[in-house]
């Protein structure tokens, strides 16, 4: 029994020698009538099936809790009261490596569980996922024979023996197969005028090609590489009329004709779907008068032709997914980049699918198909077949690292030999017509499956015990089952002793709820004092006044109380887990859990177990969504620390395969990518600067782009080092001369200012000498005339 089941139902024990106190519980509170609406109410719930009991004989519903029962004189005997249980029926050990049949592989356990359950009640069991080693591989490649894909098609001639090579890398069992498709052989698909046309459509080009196809299966799966390489070499493109090709046509005659593409059921399935073009989808038939829809089924002639082309349509996307699924297959569309976004899109709607970008030559299906395949093989994910709609599944994911994700059933960054499991809470939510159901558990693409058979302990033992027109119910006036009568029609009273023709207006008085108001509320026929209900379409309606049913309630998106609750008198008894008045609105919180153990990332608040983003730009399922996020480059720097270093915070704790989902993409230079995008760049532990994008496209999926090659700063270099520092040392010597050779100039000129400053300011005395003594004698120049 599941934990919440265990909760509830102790709480009804514990609560269970009150209900004479307080007078009725939630069995008896609903005023069933049968041993079967009694189980439906709720897994404490019993059946007392005795004759009589209670004690002192007083009158007692026989709907109520085990224990109460018991206490009211009920034997064990004549006790109503299935339980729910789960046996595991085969359980081989997971299986290390491929070997042998495919009886001794074993990638999930347990194989076969038997449950039995009660609605309302819970219970759990694990399943164990592991991807074996060297698990054999069976490749078909499904290619568009059209004219576009000429160069192509020389080009596939060379990478037969190089593909097998790649792939045996991967696994030593390896089998190849080849098809071709174009498209309708009918107009306006193909080329009807001139005559000549239809045997070579290219001759209004001056070219020789084959008469156009819609599928033609050329080699079953092999494994001879010669023989891969020898059949693509005799093939020959041709051409059709309109751009879109028949590929789809191709893919469902590919996965269903399993006997004459020799799909092995012990290997991986492999579907290479490579194309330049669009592809026409159900309903496109229509335009060539074709009505018929797809059957699904094999139509391959003796020649392996496609037979069916001009009679059914396309097939849709779903009965693809439903095929693909059946059959195992991992679907690859191998395209070119100007219809990737296309294939994408519907990549998103057929799950188990990949998309890889094909060059304009092919060249790189190799490496892709590689890639795709390890895509594949690094995902766990569950798909459910036959689960009955009466039947909710909760499921919990234990991943790398014990890392527990509530609410999803897969896990994604595996290596092979990895082994994830699943705990599984299954939860009957109502009574099927069937008493017993089969359903089956199996990873996407896998052959390996569990078996879950489910009994619904939906009725009671004492039903089949039932005795009409018995003599307990007044003479034959009803069925006695299960300890009461069920009355014919007219007749009333818990031995069916009213009648209609007993009936008289004096005892409508009994059958009003309040004055003014419609006899049995209008819902019933006062018979005897009593209220006999009116039977229904919609559900059940009960009570002293017929006051009570289970179909008035609030409704959500046409469900009655959301179906996730009880209609019980006019409003909505939630179950475990659910609130509000229409039992709308979940208390899970972990829905909100975004992969940085962030409740809405930190982006917004949690409401009903769905995010309300409040931080500007943020969206997504948790808000974690949000280039342009000022937190949006530092998150993504240590994912590029992790993932692309191998260092950093979240290698240290072991969360980077759990955080970082981004594929990172080398690039020489960043690019705009519209709108969501951010550039970043930081520094790292040795002071490189690392620069890269932040992109999500259209489909949600991001990616970050990432320079090649960081800017780191260069090393010293020591001639330059040791030239300047002579440099220097010579400069700041020159300079200390120039100072001083000014500094001595302008002291010289200070000194020569201040000399003819005081040179200036002198004086000659023009006053006699005392010293001076004059002439004694004095001489005349008797020569001298004057002149």
């Amino acid at each position: 029994m599941g934990a919440p089941a265990d909760r509830l139902l102790t709480l009804f024990l514990c609560l269970s020698s009150l209900s004479h106190v307080f007078g009725s519980n939630i069995c008896t509170s609903r005023g069933v009538t049968t041993c079967q609406q009694c189980l439906a109410v709720h897994p404490s719930c019993a059946w007392c099936s005795q004759e009589e009991f209670g004690r002192g004989g007083s009158s007692v519903s026989r709907c109520d809790l085990k224990q109460n029962l018991l206490d009211e004189g009920c034997s064990a005997a004549a006790l109503e009261f299935p339980s729910s249980s789960l046996t595991t029926q085969e359980d081989k050990p997971l299986s290390d490596k491929a070997s042998g049949t495919s009886d001794d592989v074993t990638q999930i356990r347990p194989q076969k569980i038997h449950m039995t359950l009660r609605p309302g009640e819970t219970k759990r069991f694990s399943v164990s996922v592991k991807q074996v080693e060297d698990y054999p591989v069976d490749l078909y490649y499904l290619m568009d024979l059209s004219f576009s894909m000429k160069d192509d098609l020389a080009r596939l001639r060379t990478l037969g023996s190089e593909l097998a090579v790649t792939m045996g890398h991967t696994t030593s069992n390896l089998r190849m197969g080849f098809g071709a498709f174009v498209d309708k052989t009918m107009s306006p698909y193909m080329y009807i005028y001139p005559p000549k046309a239809v045997e070579n459509p290219c001759f209004g080009i001056g070219e020789t090609c084959q008469a156009q196809f819609g599928f033609k299966h050329v080699l079953s799966l092999t494994e001879k590489v010669a023989r891969f390489t020898e059949e693509v070499e005799k093939q020959q493109v041709s051409r059709n009329r309109d751009a879109p090709e028949g590929g789809f046509d191709a893919v469902m005659q590919a996965v269903v004709c399993k006997d004459k593409i020799g799909w092995r059921p012990d290997a991986s399935h492999l579907l290479v779907f490579t194309t330049d073009a669009k592809t026409h989808i159900a309903l496109d038939g229509r335009i060539a008068g074709i009505v018929q829809p797809n059957d699904g089924l094999c139509h391959l002639d003796d020649d392996n032709i496609y037979n069916k082309s001009t009679v059914l349509d396309y097939p849709s996307l779903a009965l693809l997914t439903d095929r693909m699924s059946e059959n195992n297959i991992n679907l690859i569309f191998a395209v070119t980049s100007y219809v990737v976004p296309l294939y994408q899109e519907y990549s998103q709607l057929i799950p188990g699918t990949t998309v890889g970008t094909l060059s304009d030559d092919s060249g790189n299906v190799i490496q892709l198909i590689v890639d795709a395949y390890k895509k594949i093989r690094s995902k766990v994910e569950l798909e459910l077949l036959g689960v009955p709609k009466e039947l909710n599944l909760q499921f919990n994911a234990t991943c790398l690292n014990g890392e527990v994700i509530r609410g999803v059933q897969s896990c994604s960054g595996l290596k092979i030999g990895d082994t994830v499991s699943f705990s599984v809470d299954a939860q009957l939510r109502g009574c099927p017509k069937e008493k017993s159901g089969t359903f089956t558990i199996k990873p996407r693409g896998f052959r390996d499956s569990l078996e879950v058979t489910v009994d619904f302990a939906c009725s009671c033992d004492c039903e089949g015990k039932a005795e009409a027109n018995s003599s307990l119910c007044s003479n034959g006036n009803g069925t006695y089952e299960c300890g009461v009568c069920q009355c014919h029609q007219g007749r009333l009273g818990p031995r069916c002793e009213c009648s209609v023709e007993d009936y008289s207006p004096s005892d409508d008085v009994n059958c009003i709820l309040k004055p003014g108001s419609p006899i049995c509320s209008g819902r019933g026929d006062c018979l005897c004092g009593l209220c006999s209900c009116h039977a229904n379409e919609f559900g059940l309606v009960w009570g002293k006044y017929c006051q009570c049913d289970d179909f008035n309630c609030l409704r959500f998106k046409g469900e009655l109380c959301s179906d996730h609750g009880k209609c019980n008198c006019g409003f909505c008894q939630c179950e475990a887990g659910w609130k509000g008045e229409n039992c709308n609105c979940t208390t899970r919180t972990d829905t909100c859990m975004s992969t940085n153990d962030l409740q809405c990332s930190g982006r917004g608040n949690c409401e009903c177990g769905v995010c309300h983003c409040t931080q500007p730009g943020a969206y997504g399922d948790t808000c974690e969504k949000c280039p342009t996020c000022p937190d949006s480059c530092t998150i993504k720097e240590h994912c590029i620390e992790c993932k692309h270093f191998k260092r950093g915070q979240y290698t240290k704790d072991n969360s980077c395969s759990r955080i970082c989902k981004d594929d990172i993409e080398l690039v020489d230079e960043l690019v705009f990518h519209e709108r969501n995008a951010v550039n970043c760049s930081y520094k790292d532990e040795n002071d490189c600067v690392v620069r890269f994008q932040y992109f999500e496209d259209r489909s949600g999926k991001s990616i970050l782009f990432m320079i090649k090659e960081p800017e780191c700063p260069q090393g010293p270099d020591i001639l330059v080092a040791l030239l300047s520092v002579a440099g220097a040392i010579l400069l700041l010597g020159l300079v200390g001369l120039l100072i001083w050779k000014l500094l001595v100039t302008i002291h010289d000129r200070r000194e020569f200012a201040k000399f003819e400053e005081e040179r200036a300011k002198a004086r000659w005395d023009t006053a006699n000498n005392p010293l001076y003594k004059g002439a004694t004698s004095t001489f005349t120049n008797v020569a001298y005339r004057g002149n």
